[in-house]
């Protein structure tokens, strides 16, 4: 029992040291090896532009039939569905006015 306190003292030593270091070098302003300098906005914006183009090129983009055959299959499923909706809309107003005894 005595060891398992010890070495979890010990972790918490060495957890709070750690924490310590980094806030002692974040004071300085001094920065670690590897750690990079912030780039300006122009850079930033120039490497975000390159990123981009270089997600374009791993695209794959559809072909020309398969994007035909999508486009129609959409199209008819609204058309479908519209028809549908108008149907049953008209269904229910016939019957309200039906039961509130205002048709012909």
């Amino acid at each position: 029992m005595a060891d398992i306190e010890k070495k979890a003292g010990q972790e918490d030593a060495g957890k709070k040291s750690k924490k310590a270091a980094s806030v002692d070098t974040a004071k300085s302003g001094k920065k670690k090896k590897g750690e990079k300098e912030k780039k300006s906005i122009f850079a930033r914006i120039a490497s975000w532009f390159r990123d981009l183009r270089k997600e374009f090129k791993k695209v794959v983009w559809p072909s020309r039939k398969k994007v035909i055959n999508n486009t129609l299959v959409v199209l008819a499923v609204v058309i479908i569905g519209s028809v549908v909706v108008g149907l049953i809309d008209t269904g229910l107003l016939r019957l309200m006015q039906y039961l509130m005894g205002l048709s012909n």
